[in-house]
């Protein structure tokens, strides 16, 4: 856990309660955190999660990471220290979301079962669901898929510290949901994590009656 350095700083708290927030969004504030090698599937299902959700009347926000490379964490390399903040910092904003009221869809390698478990134990300080998604395929399919060309480019040496080829990544041992997207579709994979929200009290899965509000054909089948 980071070290408190600012000092004389003290929690200043509203008038506006994280279950009044609940109430106006009728859903809980929770982070679902997707975790697996580059190209394992990450993102997309991230995407297909967020429209599902969306048509569902249900507020979440993608935190992918390459968008946060490009904006609050652009100071950051891949070392592992680096990796290390990286992570850090994305689980408070995530944690802030939650308490907004948001589901965070966050998107992350995050290879470290440390840095992960350090996200968990800060939202369960926090009283906020933090629900581990681990986004499984074999190295072989995501090397096949490389859909940025970075294991082609690692595999060169022209990147390094790259997860899966010169640095480790050590899978969940017991996560919320495991997702093996070399054997299902994405359907199949937003439909499991819906169930899960759903069964876990972050969502409820009423439908709206109005044709714009209609959930898609991904998720049709709940």
């Amino acid at each position: 856990m980071a070290k408190q350095i600012a000092t004389n700083v003290t929690w200043q708290d509203g008038e506006v309660s994280r279950e009044d927030r609940y109430q106006i969004l009728r859903q809980k504030g929770a982070t679902v955190w997707f975790t697996g090698l580059s190209g394992s599937g990450k993102s997309t299902v991230a995407v297909a999660l967020e429209k599902a959700l969306f048509r569902m009347g249900k507020l979440s926000y993608r935190l992918d990471g390459d968008n946060v490379r490009l904006g609050i964490n652009k100071n950051l390399g891949f070392s592992e220290g680096d990796r290390k903040e990286n992570i850090r910092r994305i689980g408070e904003i995530a944690k802030l979301f939650g308490d907004a009221g948001t589901i965070s869809l966050s998107s992350f390698i995050s290879p470290y079962k440390a840095d992960r478990d350090e996200v968990r134990a800060l939202h369960d300080a926090a009283g906020l669901q933090f629900v581990e998604v681990y986004v499984d395929c074999t190295l072989a399919v995501a090397e096949e898929r490389d859909p940025k060309g970075l294991y082609k480019k690692a595999r060169a040496g022209e990147i390094r510290n790259f997860t899966g080829i010169d640095d480790p990544y050590e899978a969940p041992g017991n996560p919320e949901i495991h997702l093996r997207t070399d054997e299902m579709t994405v359907e199949e994979e937003v439909a499991i994590i819906i169930d899960y929200l759903a069964k876990n009290g972050v969502i409820q899965t009423e439908l709206f009656t109005r044709a714009d509000d209609q959930i898609d054909g991904s998720v049709a089948a709940l």
